[in-house]
């Protein structure tokens, strides 16, 4: 079963043993009443195996045909490319005489990262209810503020607000990054459990503008527990958040002030109590009392799922390069025939690396420095020109004659004898 179909077992079996309803159960899955009633009623008819869709594997039967898509997309591309797609399917039919629609369109376009959204300005925005329990959505935001006002370097503070009842935990970090969203992360998984889904902004953590379809790292992990990840268009989608930010630069600021901090260290220490007061005074009661955080499974190690993972390709000497770093992997792997091959690798929060080959994990260790090339010897050629010395026989007597092209004919050694036998002869 896939992360979704499991989602929505445990959903139904809950509902089996009568602990939630089926509409409760469609607000877990993510489904309409509908929807969750018809599936519902299959898990009774076939047990597990009703969760899995039937056309799994299967090609669309509506799905048009490969040569006529690649087809319209050129023709778009070549003549209507700055049409809206409603004129450009009205075109396609009148001059091309292909028929398709203006949603299909815009989705061939999508998959080749050919569509462009238009933002719209002026938009009607209403106000959004919150989410009835605890640990069903939670907001996250890097809050960016001169948090010591001149007595330290600015950093940024770490916000997580449960979207049910306010209940918030925040960090100090020195910058915005993966790491950073990584650990706050795993400190409220740690104190509350996996939460169903995390509501952040448009941040490069988070959501890469120029390959949406290709996961970050945080994307990748949130796939990995199985978490939700919703991106906001605009920072008042995620207002809870944001306004909670604001309590923070105006009551932690003026605290900090007050006591003259001046360093991350102690900012965080100060933090735990003065998360407890805040949510004490500020949180609220969900609409239901039930907890919806899921617990970290026994076999996934957290920490090397929030983590930097990345593959890279072993060089002949079996070495993997990360970030100028060298590991070395061991001898006894020998059989697996690493060379030239993919491994994963993973970076710790710690900085510690793990290297992994199809899910099993290699002994390697690292190097000081980067290791040395084996340095091939060239064949040595004599090529030089030999010189006879001005001792040699062919150097001496009347056998040295000026050569008439202006340089000296050397004689052979068959002829080197005296002049008076020349003559005779």
């Amino acid at each position: 079963m896939s992360a979704k179909e499991r989602i929505r077992l445990e959903a139904l079996n809950r509902v089996k043993r009568k602990e939630i309803s089926v509409v409760e159960a469609a607000g877990l899955c993510g489904l309409s009443v509908r929807q969750a009633r018809r599936v519902w009623k299959r898990f009774e008819s076939h047990g597990d195996a009703g969760l899995v869709h039937g056309l799994r594997g299967r090609a669309s039967n509506r799905r048009l045909p490969e040569d006529l898509r690649e087809r319209v997309v050129k023709i778009h591309q070549e003549r209507y490319s700055d049409f809206g797609p409603t004129l450009a399917c009205e075109k396609l039919l009148s001059e091309q005489e292909v028929s398709i629609s203006p949603d299909t369109l815009v989705a061939l376009l999508k998959e080749r990262g050919l569509w462009v959204r238009k933002r719209r300005r002026g938009r009607h925005r209403k106000r959004r209810e919150r989410r009835s329990c605890f640990g069903s959505m939670v907001q996250m935001d890097g809050s960016h503020h001169d948090w010591f006002e001149g007595r330290a370097p600015k950093c940024v503070l770490m916000v997580i607000i449960d979207d049910a009842t306010s209940r918030t935990y925040a960090r100090f970090y020195p910058a915005e990054t993966t790491e950073a969203a990584f650990d706050v992360f795993a400190r409220w998984i740690r104190r509350h459990g996996i939460p169903r889904s995390v509501y952040v902004d448009r941040h490069s953590i988070y959501r890469d503008e120029d390959h949406p379809d290709k996961p970050t790292q945080f994307g990748r992990a949130m796939k990995q527990l199985s978490v939700e990840l919703i991106c906001a268009h605009s920072p008042q989608a995620k207002g809870r958040v944001e306004r909670r930010n604001a309590v923070f630069q105006d009551r932690l600021v003026k605290e900090m002030r007050l006591r003259k901090i001046g360093s991350i260290e102690q900012a965080n220490a100060l933090l735990e109590k003065f998360l407890d007061d805040l949510n004490r005074r500020y949180a609220v009661d969900a609409k239901k009392q039930e907890d919806l955080h899921r617990e970290v499974d026994a076999q996934t190690r957290l920490d090397e799922v929030l983590c930097v993972q990345e593959q890279r390709v072993v060089g002949q000497d079996w070495c993997v390069r990360w970030k100028n770093r060298w590991m070395q992997i061991e001898k006894k792997h020998e059989g697996l025939r690493l060379a030239n091959k993919r491994v994963l690798v993973k970076q710790k929060a710690g900085g510690e690396l793990l290297v992994e080959y199809k899910q099993a994990r290699l002994s390697c260790r690292e190097l000081r420095r980067r290791p040395e090339p084996v340095k091939k010897k060239n064949p040595v050629i004599n090529n030089r020109c030999w010189k006879p010395s001005t001792s040699h026989p062919w150097n001496r007597g009347p056998a040295r004659r000026a050569d008439p092209r202006g340089r000296l004919a050397p004689a052979t050694p068959a002829r080197a004898f005296p002049a008076e036998q020349r003559k005779a002869g």
